[in-house]
């Protein structure tokens, strides 16, 4: 077993042989743990996020907007895309190695015989990290669902659900009812509730009014008027504020802004409209439609889209942002993904397909072979097949022409692998 002289790989590679090949759902197991780790709250104040799309965006732009508020900031979020240490930042900075093992040899020991997940480990490490830094504010996104993550031992002074749609039909449900009854789980009695679906599911209201959670709701009780060039406007009743477009692209990007805003003015502190507009101007996140420019003329998006909603996004944002040529698109997915939904939502907006496998996916891999079996009569069922997402991003770029882009999309390990992929591995924006 590793120690605290042990790397961070090493303590990595140890939780993820511990992960229980078959484990009883449920919150128990990581309380305990916490219990005996001393974990208290993590902040003074503590937002958890949860959703189907849109939750890493929404984190950074409440991280961004604390931080210009001179708070004192932790945010977790999961998966990473190039190194576990993106998964936890404190005052905007990611946690280096050896405050992650510090806090992993804390969980091993507090652990005893209790097994816990790989993210259960994870997500303890780093309420452990928060809870010894002093902070104002915890951002903590939920990994699944919601009411039986492990994000969801923390006591959220406020509560988001970004939005509710299918996705992990297996864990979650199989309609937007069940889902988000899985999601209200976040919510707390008598603390505000932030939605930034315009319509939420009558189980998330409806789970709301029974704890007495006041629902804020995006479209009714808060705004986001559209952009007029490079300025939008966010408001509710009796108060609004002038902010920048954001530089995180596409018009979703000002809803889930809207919702960022929406949660910090929920809680009791006041953040000053400055913090708000540096904040909303300068937020960034890796793979959520991540540009880079590749040769003179030639664009790579990045983005870790992998279900139908977040395809509809990505193809109103391409709608928003022509190019003079084509868009080509490298689409790899994971075997549990509704991957023929995800290809009819952008079928529109994609000149030429390449079809790429995931076999690091391990048990949810899918070869390229299957993807395109599953796309069968679609517009991608004849699209070229690589056996890695390397192979087929370097054959859409060697087609690409002057004035084309090429959007590498379909989980974050797609991103990974694209962005491992690309001559010089590129920062945020």
């Amino acid at each position: 077993m590793p120690d605290a002289s042990s790397s961070l790989a090493d303590w990595l590679a140890h939780i993820e042989r511990g992960h229980p090949a078959r484990i009883a759902l449920g919150l128990d197991r990581v309380r305990a743990v916490a219990g005996r780790l001393g974990l208290g709250a993590p902040a003074r104040r503590t937002i958890v996020v949860g959703g189907t799309n849109g939750k890493g965006s929404t984190v950074a732009f409440i991280e961004a907007i604390a931080l210009e508020a001179g708070w004192r900031t932790g945010a977790y979020t999961s998966p990473h895309l190039l190194r576990y240490n993106e998964r936890v930042r404190i005052d905007g900075r990611e946690a280096d190695d050896a405050a992650l093992v510090a806090a992993f040899v804390a969980v091993e020991a507090a652990r005893a015989d209790t097994p816990l997940t790989y993210f259960e480990a994870g997500t303890l490490a780093a309420l452990w990290l928060f809870a010894r830094a002093g902070l104002d504010l915890a951002v903590l996104e939920v990994g699944l669902g919601g009411r039986l993550d492990a994000v969801n031992i923390a006591e959220p002074d406020v509560a988001v659900i970004t939005t509710v749609d299918l996705d992990h039909q297996d864990w979650l449900g199989d309609d937007r009812e069940t889902i988000g009854a899985e999601k209200a789980g976040i919510a707390r009695a008598w603390r505000p509730l932030v939605l930034g679906d315009d319509l939420p599911p009558s189980s998330v209201v409806g789970h709301a009014y029974r704890i007495g959670a006041p629902a804020i709701v995006f479209g009714s009780d808060f705004f986001a008027d559209p952009p007029e060039g490079a300025r939008w406007r966010w408001r509710e009743l009796d108060y609004a504020i002038d902010l920048p477009v954001p530089r995180l692209p596409g018009t979703i990007q000002m809803r889930n802004a809207a919702v960022a805003i929406a949660a910090l003015r929920a809680l009791p502190d006041t953040v000053p409209d400055a913090a708000v507009a540096r904040g909303v101007a300068t937020a960034d996140v890796r793979g959520r439609l991540q540009r880079i420019e590749v040769r003179p003329g030639v664009t790579v998006l990045v983005d870790v889209g992998h279900n139908p909603q977040a395809a509809r996004t990505l193809a109103r944002t391409l709608a928003e942002t022509p190019v003079a040529g084509r868009t080509l698109a490298v689409y790899a997915a994971l075997a549990d993904k509704d991957a023929a939904g995800v290809v009819d939502a952008l079928a529109g907006q994609v000149d030429g397909w390449w079809l790429a496998g995931l076999d690091e996916g391990g048990a949810r891999g899918r070869d390229a072979d299957a993807l395109a079996a599953a796309l069968a009569g679609g517009a991608a069922a004849d699209a070229a097949r690589s056996q890695d997402v390397a192979t087929a991003l370097a054959d859409a770029l060697a087609d690409a022409r002057a004035g084309d882009r090429v959007l590498v999309f379909g989980s974050f390990l797609t991103a990974a692998q694209a962005l491992a992929a690309l001559p010089e591995p590129p920062g945020p924006g």
